[in-house]
């Protein structure tokens, strides 16, 4: 079994007072606070519970919206219990159905909540052939493009530092080819190409925003999406991340399986984001189904003994991505139950109450993986603090101090004020 060891860190500190004192031969209570691993869940619900009129007008596949904020935030308060990673929802049509009209204040005030809780926060996405603004349609392909540039630019240096992840461009590898309905996104692809398009959209996200970690996005892990990341990055395409998504609503597909897109994926040595993963705990949707989209169901319940079989699938699952040292998140997509497509796919059932799944996912992230105990300063003041990377609250004689662990530490020493 994996200690983990490329998860943490150690560092010889020194501690002193704010009057410079050395401590030493003291006891410094020591707690890791916030995971440098990024825990994620989708935290679309934070709309509703920071905007009343969010309340009733929710664009995110859910149909049964309920009208009291309070439930919300109950909701969003059990999403922070657990996750530091959130995703908020950026789906052009939604956000913006009215031609310049975004919904800007709605996202900020979610953001900023979420960001003021410990959680980083990511918008999805910035560029994709569904759920795309309707009124695109009336421009000529120069223009749709233009026009989608422009979006990137105003929306990621609107949110710039509170929104510093974005999945720029999502499931390109279908995007030319796709034929539900027409759509702009779809036609600048296809007139573009896969490969100048994602140029051209990551290339303005980034001089928007240099800072930010920017994702390229799909369900489809086959060798088309490698193809299509080796062209991009051929050609330039400052990508942070690749996205990873496995909605697994038709059953876990197990450790080989997901060993296999690791070690695929693994190849450009670049971070690893598994950025929508669905596990259901009900009846798992019929194997011919092809499009996830066809299965239109109006109750899908969750069981008990999906509901145990959910809670094993996500420690496993956890338990391979937290071992793979290029995986650097994992978002479960739907964080209560009956969202996309009605599924029994939360860590929580539709009225808010914790799943198996829920408490198995918190244990791992803030028992099983946590650091936390007292540390004995030599007479130097100075004792060596090891663990998992992230945010410490550093706590001696009724003073504290923060402190990020992280990979570059350093050699020597180096000195914490507690005051």
């Amino acid at each position: 079994m994996s200690n983990y060891e490329h998860r943490k860190a150690t560092q010889k500190i020194q501690f002193v007072n704010e009057n410079g004192q050395v401590l030493a031969n003291t006891d410094v209570q020591m707690k890791l606070v916030n995971h440098e691993f990024l825990f994620g869940c989708g935290a679309f619900d934070s709309l509703p519970a920071t905007s009343s009129e969010d309340l009733g007008n929710v664009d995110f596949y859910q149909d049964k919206v309920v009208s009291k904020k309070e439930f919300y935030i109950d909701r969003v308060n059990k999403f922070l219990d657990v996750f530091n990673y959130g995703t908020i929802p950026f789906y052009w049509g939604g956000f913006e159905p009215q031609e310049g009209e975004p919904l800007t204040d709605s996202r900020m005030r979610a953001a900023k909540y979420l960001q003021e809780h410990g959680v980083r926060v990511k918008g999805h996405p910035l560029c994709w052939h569904t759920a795309c603004a309707n009124w695109l349609m009336e421009y000529d392909n120069a223009t749709i493009l233009q026009k989608q540039l422009d979006r990137i630019h105003r929306d990621v240096t609107k949110f710039r530092g509170v929104v510093d992840m974005w999945d720029v461009i999502n499931e390109v590898v279908i995007m030319p080819v796709y034929d539900r309905y027409d759509n702009a996104i779809t036609r600048i692809c296809k007139d573009l190409g896969r490969v100048r398009l994602v140029k051209e959209v990551f290339d303005a996200a980034k001089a928007a925003n240099p800072d930010a970690t920017l994702l390229i996005n799909d369900f489809n892990l086959s060798e088309s999406y490698r193809i299509l990341i080796d062209g991009c990055l051929n050609a330039g395409v400052p990508i942070s991340a690749i996205g990873i998504q496995t909605h697994q609503h038709q059953g876990y597909r197990g450790r080989e399986w997901l060993e296999d897109v690791l070690d695929r994926f693994s190849f450009f040595g670049l971070p690893l984001h598994f950025t929508e993963n669905t596990l259901v705990s009900g009846e798992i949707m019929p194997a011919h189904i092809v499009d996830l989209n066809d299965y239109q169901v109006d109750e899908w319940p969750s069981t008990p003994e999906g509901e145990e079989r959910q809670r094993q699938e996500w420690r496993e699952m956890y338990e391979i991505l937290f071992e793979h040292p290029l995986v650097e998140a994992v978002t479960g997509w739907d964080f209560a139950d009956g969202a996309w497509l009605h599924a029994p796919s939360g860590l929580i059932r539709e009225d808010n109450s914790p799943k198996p799944s829920y408490f198995e996912v918190k244990k791992l992230a803030h028992e099983e993986w946590h650091t936390e105990g007292t540390l004995h300063t030599d007479e130097n003041g100075v004792a060596e603090l090891a663990g998992f990377r992230g945010d410490y609250l550093i706590t001696a004689e009724g003073k504290t101090a923060q402190f990020k662990l992280t990979k570059q530490t350093t050699d020597g020493t180096i000195q914490i004020v507690v005051k």
